[in-house]
């Protein structure tokens, strides 16, 4: 791999994670992104996963630590490896596919890590529901911030390989 590519995607998952310290209305934020793009896109495995978890730290250094960070955190690693699915071919269908999937196994994670963890919600099947049900306003913001980061992410690597080759997994011949 072109030393230039991976720096390149390396500023793009570096910049999403920076993203989160900028106001955004709550969770529009590009962490689950971030997670399918590195996994898609970086040459080995260990990497993309590691890219982004480190990534999320930095984010997290200024924005300070919480609860159940280590619930975001692993959900991230899991999403990331749905990324690998995306190594075969990124088209916008199977990239939407593994968004939408991605947003639905954060949003069940990390609200049952809330349950499970947390006070707020009776450890019961109806405080598990509750805690599910209080967090469907939030969800429609994660599709969202996960659908509008994936294009910014996919789409914009996408047109910065077509347009710089030497950011190409393999750079066309002279």
């Amino acid at each position: 791999m072109p030393k230039a590519r991976l720096a390149a995607l390396t500023a793009l998952v570096l910049t999403a994670a920076l993203l989160r310290i900028v106001p955004h209305p709550p969770n529009f934020a590009p962490v689950m992104a971030m997670g399918l793009f590195a996994g898609a896109l970086f040459p080995n495995r260990w990497l993309a996963v590691a890219a982004p978890l480190v990534a999320l730290l930095i984010s997290d250094l200024v924005l300070g630590f919480y609860a159940e960070m280590w619930a975001i955190y692993a959900t991230l690693a899991l999403v990331t490896t749905l990324g690998f699915l995306l190594r075969e071919g990124r088209t916008p269908r199977r990239i939407a596919g593994v968004t939408l999937a991605g947003s639905v196994i954060f949003f069940a994670l990390t609200n049952f890590a809330t349950w499970a963890l947390g006070t707020m919600y009776p450890h019961t099947v109806e405080g598990l529901a509750a805690c599910y049900a209080a967090a469907i306003p939030f969800f429609a913001n994660s599709l969202a911030g996960d659908a509008l980061f994936a294009a910014l992410l996919f789409g914009g690597f996408t047109l910065l390989e077509r347009g710089f080759p030497v950011l190409r997994s393999q750079p066309a011949a002279a």
